[in-house]
Protein backbone atom coordinates (compact mmCIF):
# COMPACT_ATOMS: atom_id res chain seq x y z
CA UNK A 1 0.00 0.00 0.00
CA UNK A 2 1.43 3.49 -1.06
CA UNK A 3 1.48 5.95 1.46
CA UNK A 4 -1.16 8.79 -0.34
CA UNK A 5 -3.60 5.11 0.00
CA UNK A 6 -2.38 4.89 3.74
CA UNK A 7 -3.34 8.46 3.99
CA UNK A 8 -6.71 8.45 2.36
CA UNK A 9 -7.92 5.44 4.51
CA UNK A 10 -6.74 6.85 7.73
CA UNK A 11 -8.42 9.96 6.92
CA UNK A 12 -11.42 7.96 5.68
CA UNK A 13 -11.95 5.99 8.85
CA UNK A 14 -11.33 9.41 10.73
CA UNK A 15 -14.18 10.92 9.13
CA UNK A 16 -16.35 7.98 9.56
CA UNK A 17 -15.24 8.05 13.33
CA UNK A 18 -16.23 11.67 13.62
CA UNK A 19 -19.15 10.99 12.12
CA UNK A 20 -20.41 8.26 14.46
CA UNK A 21 -19.54 10.58 17.74
CA UNK A 22 -21.01 13.38 16.17
CA UNK A 23 -24.55 10.77 15.87
CA UNK A 24 -23.73 9.31 19.37
CA UNK A 25 -23.14 12.68 20.63
CA UNK A 26 -26.73 13.85 19.27
CA UNK A 27 -28.74 11.46 20.12
CA UNK A 28 -27.13 11.37 24.15
CA UNK A 29 -30.06 12.78 26.34
CA UNK A 30 -29.28 16.03 28.23
CA UNK A 31 -28.39 14.98 31.61
CA UNK A 32 -31.09 15.70 34.59
CA UNK A 33 -28.44 16.61 36.72
CA UNK A 34 -26.54 20.24 36.19
CA UNK A 35 -22.96 21.45 36.73
CA UNK A 36 -23.26 23.75 39.31
CA UNK A 37 -21.18 26.86 40.24
CA UNK A 38 -21.08 29.78 42.66
CA UNK A 39 -19.42 33.16 41.31
CA UNK A 40 -17.84 35.01 43.77
CA UNK A 41 -20.87 37.80 43.78
CA UNK A 42 -23.10 35.02 45.10
CA UNK A 43 -25.14 33.57 41.62
CA UNK A 44 -25.72 30.66 41.44
CA UNK A 45 -25.10 29.03 38.15
CA UNK A 46 -26.84 25.63 36.83
CA UNK A 47 -25.87 24.22 33.03
CA UNK A 48 -27.02 21.54 30.91
CA UNK A 49 -24.90 20.66 28.04
CA UNK A 50 -27.00 19.25 25.03
CA UNK A 51 -25.47 18.39 21.92
CA UNK A 52 -28.87 17.26 20.19
CA UNK A 53 -30.05 20.72 20.27
CA UNK A 54 -29.24 23.44 17.74
CA UNK A 55 -30.22 26.39 20.16
CA UNK A 56 -29.45 27.17 23.79
CA UNK A 57 -32.08 28.62 26.37
CA UNK A 58 -31.16 30.77 29.25
CA UNK A 59 -33.84 31.34 32.60
CA UNK A 60 -32.57 33.82 34.97
CA UNK A 61 -34.84 33.97 38.15
CA UNK A 62 -34.51 36.61 40.58
CA UNK A 63 -36.24 34.84 43.81
CA UNK A 64 -38.37 38.24 44.94
CA UNK A 65 -41.81 39.27 43.52
CA UNK A 66 -44.48 41.80 43.80
CA UNK A 67 -45.20 40.55 47.46
CA UNK A 68 -42.32 43.04 48.22
CA UNK A 69 -44.23 45.06 46.85
CA UNK A 70 -45.23 48.93 49.39
CA UNK A 71 -48.28 48.21 50.10
CA UNK A 72 -50.30 51.19 48.43
CA UNK A 73 -47.46 51.15 45.94
CA UNK A 74 -48.44 47.94 44.17
CA UNK A 75 -46.69 47.84 41.06
CA UNK A 76 -43.21 48.43 41.98
CA UNK A 77 -41.44 45.26 40.78
CA UNK A 78 -43.49 44.92 37.74
CA UNK A 79 -42.10 48.20 36.85
CA UNK A 80 -38.91 47.28 37.51
CA UNK A 81 -39.13 43.94 35.45
CA UNK A 82 -40.23 45.95 32.80
CA UNK A 83 -37.18 47.90 32.65
CA UNK A 84 -34.76 45.17 31.95
CA UNK A 85 -36.21 45.26 28.47
CA UNK A 86 -38.57 48.55 27.98
CA UNK A 87 -39.51 48.37 24.13
CA UNK A 88 -40.73 45.70 21.58
CA UNK A 89 -36.33 46.56 19.85
CA UNK A 90 -35.62 44.12 22.25
CA UNK A 91 -37.78 41.19 21.54
CA UNK A 92 -37.71 41.93 17.82
CA UNK A 93 -33.52 41.92 18.26
CA UNK A 94 -33.81 38.03 20.08
CA UNK A 95 -35.95 37.20 17.48
CA UNK A 96 -34.50 38.75 14.29
CA UNK A 97 -30.72 38.78 15.52
CA UNK A 98 -30.25 35.96 17.44
CA UNK A 99 -32.76 33.48 16.25
CA UNK A 100 -34.27 33.06 19.28
CA UNK A 101 -37.08 34.69 21.67
CA UNK A 102 -37.47 36.47 24.94
CA UNK A 103 -39.57 36.64 27.80
CA UNK A 104 -39.95 38.53 31.05
CA UNK A 105 -41.96 36.77 33.81
CA UNK A 106 -42.88 39.04 37.14
CA UNK A 107 -45.30 37.04 39.46
CA UNK A 108 -45.67 37.07 43.28
CA UNK A 109 -42.56 35.49 44.12
CA UNK A 110 -40.12 35.76 41.34
CA UNK A 111 -38.90 37.83 38.29
CA UNK A 112 -37.32 35.57 35.41
CA UNK A 113 -35.87 36.32 32.33
CA UNK A 114 -36.44 33.69 29.75
CA UNK A 115 -34.20 33.79 25.99
CA UNK A 116 -33.51 31.59 23.82
CA UNK A 117 -31.42 32.15 20.53
CA UNK A 118 -28.74 30.13 18.18
CA UNK A 119 -25.38 28.40 19.38
CA UNK A 120 -23.77 30.84 17.65
CA UNK A 121 -25.31 33.52 19.02
CA UNK A 122 -24.85 31.92 22.67
CA UNK A 123 -22.12 34.88 23.94
CA UNK A 124 -24.61 37.55 22.12
CA UNK A 125 -26.92 36.77 24.21
CA UNK A 126 -25.32 35.98 27.49
CA UNK A 127 -23.80 39.68 26.99
CA UNK A 128 -27.29 41.35 26.25
CA UNK A 129 -28.98 39.80 29.37
CA UNK A 130 -26.57 40.50 31.34
CA UNK A 131 -26.26 44.02 30.62
CA UNK A 132 -30.00 43.95 31.26
CA UNK A 133 -29.56 43.01 34.68
CA UNK A 134 -27.26 45.03 36.39
CA UNK A 135 -27.75 47.92 34.83
CA UNK A 136 -31.24 48.62 33.22
CA UNK A 137 -32.36 51.51 31.73
CA UNK A 138 -33.94 53.08 35.22
CA UNK A 139 -33.62 57.02 35.16
CA UNK A 140 -36.35 59.55 36.13
CA UNK A 141 -37.59 59.66 32.27
CA UNK A 142 -37.48 56.02 32.15
CA UNK A 143 -39.65 55.54 35.07
CA UNK A 144 -42.77 57.52 33.91
CA UNK A 145 -42.60 55.69 30.55
CA UNK A 146 -42.77 52.65 32.44
CA UNK A 147 -45.53 53.88 34.43
CA UNK A 148 -47.95 55.54 31.53
CA UNK A 149 -47.66 51.82 30.34
CA UNK A 150 -48.46 49.70 32.73
CA UNK A 151 -51.44 52.06 33.91
CA UNK A 152 -52.79 51.20 30.24
CA UNK A 153 -52.51 47.27 30.89
CA UNK A 154 -53.96 47.83 33.96
CA UNK A 155 -56.97 49.91 32.55
CA UNK A 156 -57.04 47.06 30.10
CA UNK A 157 -57.60 44.29 32.31
CA UNK A 158 -60.51 46.53 34.34
CA UNK A 159 -62.25 45.81 31.62
CA UNK A 160 -62.65 42.11 32.00
CA UNK A 161 -65.00 40.68 34.55
CA UNK A 162 -63.26 38.17 35.47
CA UNK A 163 -60.58 39.85 36.10
CA UNK A 164 -62.44 41.93 38.68
CA UNK A 165 -63.48 38.50 39.68
CA UNK A 166 -60.41 37.34 40.52
CA UNK A 167 -59.19 40.32 42.12
CA UNK A 168 -62.47 40.27 44.22
CA UNK A 169 -62.29 37.21 45.96
CA UNK A 170 -58.45 37.61 46.88
CA UNK A 171 -58.89 40.74 48.38
CA UNK A 172 -61.46 39.17 50.59
CA UNK A 173 -59.70 36.23 51.42
CA UNK A 174 -56.21 37.81 52.22
CA UNK A 175 -57.07 41.58 52.86
CA UNK A 176 -53.57 43.41 53.07
CA UNK A 177 -51.88 39.98 52.51
CA UNK A 178 -49.39 40.57 49.48
CA UNK A 179 -50.99 37.71 47.95
CA UNK A 180 -54.77 40.04 48.53
CA UNK A 181 -53.50 42.92 46.52
CA UNK A 182 -53.10 43.18 43.07
CA UNK A 183 -49.47 41.76 41.50
CA UNK A 184 -49.14 44.66 38.71
CA UNK A 185 -50.61 46.82 40.66
CA UNK A 186 -53.78 49.13 40.23
CA UNK A 187 -54.12 52.41 39.06
CA UNK A 188 -54.07 54.42 41.85
CA UNK A 189 -50.88 52.30 43.68
CA UNK A 190 -48.40 52.74 40.06
CA UNK A 191 -49.66 56.73 39.96
CA UNK A 192 -47.82 56.57 43.65
CA UNK A 193 -44.93 54.89 42.79
CA UNK A 194 -41.76 57.36 42.29
CA UNK A 195 -38.58 56.87 40.86
CA UNK A 196 -36.59 56.24 44.65
CA UNK A 197 -39.19 53.09 45.16
CA UNK A 198 -38.25 51.76 42.33
CA UNK A 199 -33.80 52.09 43.10
CA UNK A 200 -34.53 50.97 46.17
CA UNK A 201 -36.49 47.82 45.46
CA UNK A 202 -34.02 47.14 42.31
CA UNK A 203 -31.13 47.56 45.09
CA UNK A 204 -32.52 45.91 47.24
CA UNK A 205 -33.57 42.65 45.50
CA UNK A 206 -32.18 42.46 42.26
CA UNK A 207 -28.71 41.35 43.27
CA UNK A 208 -26.69 38.18 42.30
CA UNK A 209 -27.05 36.67 45.69
CA UNK A 210 -30.33 36.65 45.13
CA UNK A 211 -30.51 35.08 41.98
CA UNK A 212 -29.72 31.78 39.83
CA UNK A 213 -28.90 31.54 36.12
CA UNK A 214 -30.03 28.19 34.10
CA UNK A 215 -28.33 27.56 31.06
CA UNK A 216 -29.15 24.40 28.53
CA UNK A 217 -28.51 23.72 25.26
CA UNK A 218 -25.61 22.93 22.97
CA UNK A 219 -23.30 24.63 25.12
CA UNK A 220 -19.84 23.22 26.40
CA UNK A 221 -20.35 23.81 30.15
CA UNK A 222 -16.67 24.83 31.17
CA UNK A 223 -16.79 27.13 28.42
CA UNK A 224 -19.81 28.76 29.11
CA UNK A 225 -19.31 29.08 32.86
CA UNK A 226 -16.31 31.31 32.27
CA UNK A 227 -19.02 33.15 29.95
CA UNK A 228 -20.57 33.44 32.78
CA UNK A 229 -17.93 34.63 35.04
CA UNK A 230 -16.80 37.22 32.29
CA UNK A 231 -20.74 38.97 32.05
CA UNK A 232 -22.08 38.64 35.22
CA UNK A 233 -18.90 38.81 37.55
CA UNK A 234 -20.03 42.71 37.89
CA UNK A 235 -23.47 42.26 38.93
CA UNK A 236 -23.39 43.79 42.69
CA UNK A 237 -24.50 41.49 45.27
CA UNK A 238 -26.23 42.79 48.32
CA UNK A 239 -24.87 44.53 51.22
CA UNK A 240 -27.57 42.93 54.04
CA UNK A 241 -30.14 40.48 53.99
CA UNK A 242 -33.33 41.69 54.86
CA UNK A 243 -35.87 39.36 55.90
CA UNK A 244 -39.47 39.67 55.19
CA UNK A 245 -42.23 39.29 57.57
CA UNK A 246 -45.97 39.57 56.50
CA UNK A 247 -48.36 39.29 59.13
CA UNK A 248 -50.81 36.49 58.54
CA UNK A 249 -54.60 37.49 57.11
CA UNK A 250 -57.01 37.27 59.14
CA UNK A 251 -59.73 34.97 58.01
CA UNK A 252 -62.56 35.37 55.12
CA UNK A 253 -65.58 37.93 56.77
CA UNK A 254 -68.75 36.00 56.20
CA UNK A 255 -71.28 37.09 53.03
CA UNK A 256 -71.21 37.40 49.40
CA UNK A 257 -70.67 40.85 48.01
CA UNK A 258 -71.77 42.07 44.56
CA UNK A 259 -69.65 43.65 42.39
CA UNK A 260 -71.04 45.72 39.16
CA UNK A 261 -69.55 43.95 36.06
CA UNK A 262 -68.61 46.36 33.39
CA UNK A 263 -69.76 44.24 30.77
CA UNK A 264 -73.89 43.92 30.78
CA UNK A 265 -75.73 40.67 31.00
CA UNK A 266 -72.40 39.04 32.70
CA UNK A 267 -72.03 37.20 35.64
CA UNK A 268 -68.17 35.68 37.27
CA UNK A 269 -68.55 33.87 40.69
CA UNK A 270 -65.40 32.69 42.67
CA UNK A 271 -65.31 31.19 46.23
CA UNK A 272 -61.56 30.42 47.14
CA UNK A 273 -60.00 29.25 50.40
CA UNK A 274 -56.15 29.54 51.71
CA UNK A 275 -54.44 26.59 50.09
CA UNK A 276 -50.77 24.96 50.13
CA UNK A 277 -47.40 26.34 49.89
CA UNK A 278 -45.27 25.48 47.51
CA UNK A 279 -42.92 23.27 49.77
CA UNK A 280 -45.89 21.68 51.47
CA UNK A 281 -45.66 18.19 51.66
CA UNK A 282 -49.03 17.75 50.62
CA UNK A 283 -48.73 19.86 47.49
CA UNK A 284 -48.86 17.07 44.79
CA UNK A 285 -51.85 16.06 46.31
CA UNK A 286 -53.79 19.42 46.49
CA UNK A 287 -53.32 19.68 42.73
CA UNK A 288 -55.08 16.41 42.24
CA UNK A 289 -58.10 17.43 44.92
CA UNK A 290 -58.23 20.85 42.68
CA UNK A 291 -59.07 18.81 39.64
CA UNK A 292 -60.91 16.57 41.22
CA UNK A 293 -62.97 19.23 43.00
CA UNK A 294 -63.52 21.29 39.69
CA UNK A 295 -64.89 18.20 38.07
CA UNK A 296 -67.66 17.97 40.85
CA UNK A 297 -68.27 21.26 39.95
CA UNK A 298 -68.55 21.43 36.01
CA UNK A 299 -71.20 18.10 36.41
CA UNK A 300 -73.11 20.73 38.23
CA UNK A 301 -72.74 23.76 36.65
CA UNK A 302 -71.32 22.68 33.18
CA UNK A 303 -68.03 23.71 31.09
CA UNK A 304 -67.74 26.86 31.80
CA UNK A 305 -65.69 26.56 35.31
CA UNK A 306 -61.71 26.77 36.26
CA UNK A 307 -60.08 26.16 39.36
CA UNK A 308 -56.19 26.93 40.16
CA UNK A 309 -54.13 26.05 43.00
CA UNK A 310 -52.29 29.11 43.30
CA UNK A 311 -48.63 27.94 45.30
CA UNK A 312 -46.16 30.69 46.79
CA UNK A 313 -43.56 30.88 48.68
CA UNK A 314 -46.00 30.78 52.00
CA UNK A 315 -49.65 29.80 51.85
CA UNK A 316 -51.36 29.97 48.62
CA UNK A 317 -55.41 29.61 47.78
CA UNK A 318 -57.44 27.35 45.84
CA UNK A 319 -59.52 29.30 43.62
CA UNK A 320 -62.66 28.16 42.18
CA UNK A 321 -64.81 29.86 39.55
CA UNK A 322 -67.86 29.79 37.29
CA UNK A 323 -68.54 32.24 34.14
CA UNK A 324 -71.74 32.84 32.85
CA UNK A 325 -72.86 31.12 36.26
CA UNK A 326 -76.04 30.61 36.26
CA UNK A 327 -78.11 33.66 35.68
CA UNK A 328 -81.43 32.51 36.56
CA UNK A 329 -80.41 32.17 39.80
CA UNK A 330 -80.00 35.68 40.21
CA UNK A 331 -82.93 37.88 40.93
CA UNK A 332 -83.84 41.75 41.87
CA UNK A 333 -86.24 41.77 45.17
CA UNK A 334 -86.42 45.37 46.03
CA UNK A 335 -82.86 46.53 46.08
CA UNK A 336 -81.25 43.25 46.86
CA UNK A 337 -80.14 40.43 45.11
CA UNK A 338 -81.56 37.01 45.94
CA UNK A 339 -78.26 34.74 46.07
CA UNK A 340 -77.94 30.81 46.56
CA UNK A 341 -76.67 29.77 49.64
CA UNK A 342 -72.94 29.81 50.23
CA UNK A 343 -72.80 26.70 51.78
CA UNK A 344 -74.40 25.06 49.28
CA UNK A 345 -71.50 25.24 47.37
CA UNK A 346 -69.28 23.76 49.84
CA UNK A 347 -71.55 21.03 50.96
CA UNK A 348 -72.04 19.45 47.28
CA UNK A 349 -68.27 19.89 46.53
CA UNK A 350 -66.43 19.24 49.67
CA UNK A 351 -68.16 17.18 52.42
CA UNK A 352 -68.04 13.91 50.11
CA UNK A 353 -64.77 11.78 50.70
CA UNK A 354 -62.59 11.40 47.18
CA UNK A 355 -63.74 8.35 45.43
CA UNK A 356 -61.31 5.66 44.07
CA UNK A 357 -62.61 6.11 40.48
CA UNK A 358 -62.29 10.29 40.49
CA UNK A 359 -58.64 9.74 42.10
CA UNK A 360 -57.75 7.11 39.47
CA UNK A 361 -59.14 9.45 36.66
CA UNK A 362 -57.49 12.54 37.30
CA UNK A 363 -54.21 10.90 38.86
CA UNK A 364 -53.56 9.18 35.40
CA UNK A 365 -54.07 12.70 33.75
CA UNK A 366 -51.59 13.99 36.17
CA UNK A 367 -49.08 11.79 35.39
CA UNK A 368 -49.20 11.76 32.24
CA UNK A 369 -48.33 15.84 32.49
CA UNK A 370 -45.28 15.37 34.38
CA UNK A 371 -41.97 15.43 31.86
CA UNK A 372 -38.84 15.51 33.10
CA UNK A 373 -37.84 17.56 30.05
CA UNK A 374 -38.23 20.99 31.66
CA UNK A 375 -35.81 20.26 34.32
CA UNK A 376 -34.24 23.62 34.77
CA UNK A 377 -37.79 24.67 36.01
CA UNK A 378 -38.02 22.27 39.03
CA UNK A 379 -34.39 23.48 39.74
CA UNK A 380 -35.18 26.96 40.01
CA UNK A 381 -38.18 26.11 41.71
CA UNK A 382 -36.32 24.33 44.02
CA UNK A 383 -33.91 27.35 44.46
CA UNK A 384 -36.99 29.64 44.83
CA UNK A 385 -39.41 27.61 47.14
CA UNK A 386 -36.95 25.74 48.93
CA UNK A 387 -37.56 22.25 48.02
CA UNK A 388 -35.57 19.18 48.36
CA UNK A 389 -33.23 17.50 45.11
CA UNK A 390 -35.24 17.81 41.76
CA UNK A 391 -35.51 13.86 41.44
CA UNK A 392 -36.84 13.86 44.52
CA UNK A 393 -39.86 16.17 43.51
CA UNK A 394 -40.32 14.15 40.41
CA UNK A 395 -40.97 10.91 42.56
CA UNK A 396 -42.90 12.82 45.14
CA UNK A 397 -45.00 13.81 42.07
CA UNK A 398 -45.87 10.63 40.87
CA UNK A 399 -46.21 8.60 44.26
CA UNK A 400 -49.55 10.77 45.43
CA UNK A 401 -51.85 7.98 46.92
CA UNK A 402 -55.77 8.30 47.41
CA UNK A 403 -55.20 9.05 51.07
CA UNK A 404 -52.81 11.54 50.56
CA UNK A 405 -55.96 13.39 48.49
CA UNK A 406 -58.43 12.73 51.17
CA UNK A 407 -55.82 14.26 54.01
CA UNK A 408 -55.98 17.32 52.07
CA UNK A 409 -59.43 17.91 51.69
CA UNK A 410 -59.41 17.11 55.44
CA UNK A 411 -57.56 20.38 55.75
CA UNK A 412 -59.93 22.20 52.63
CA UNK A 413 -62.72 21.53 54.97
CA UNK A 414 -61.29 23.06 57.89
CA UNK A 415 -60.98 26.38 55.84
CA UNK A 416 -63.53 29.29 55.96
CA UNK A 417 -64.06 30.39 51.96
CA UNK A 418 -64.58 33.88 50.76
CA UNK A 419 -67.73 34.05 48.00
CA UNK A 420 -67.56 36.96 45.27
CA UNK A 421 -69.83 37.57 42.66
CA UNK A 422 -69.70 40.17 39.63
CA UNK A 423 -72.45 40.70 37.44
CA UNK A 424 -74.58 42.87 35.62
CA UNK A 425 -78.05 42.31 34.19
CA UNK A 426 -78.93 43.47 30.90
CA UNK A 427 -78.62 47.02 31.89
CA UNK A 428 -75.19 47.12 32.47
CA UNK A 429 -75.23 47.59 36.54
CA UNK A 430 -76.78 45.66 39.62
CA UNK A 431 -76.88 46.35 43.41
CA UNK A 432 -74.25 45.41 45.73
CA UNK A 433 -75.33 43.11 48.77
Amino acid sequence: MTITKAIKRIGFISLIAAAITATVLAQKPASTTPRQEKLLNGLKVLIWSNPATDKVTLKLRIHSGSSFDPQDREGVIKLVSESFFPNTAAKEFFTDELGGSLEVICNYDYVQINASARTAEFLTMLETIATAIANPTLDKEAAVTLKAALILQVKELEKDPAYLADRAVAKRLFGTFPYGRPQMGSVDSIQKVDFADLRFAKDRLLTADNATLAISGNVDATLAFRAVRRYFGSWLKADKKIPSTFKQPDPPQAGMPVFDSPVANTSEFRFAARGLARNDADFYASKILQKIIENRIKAREGQQVFSRNEQHILPGSYVFGVSAWNLGRIRKEGNTMALPVMTDYEDNFLKDAVTQEEFDTVNRIWIAMIRPENISELWLDADTFKLGPAGKEFENAQNVKIVDVQRVLGRLQKEPFAFVLVFAGESGSTSRN
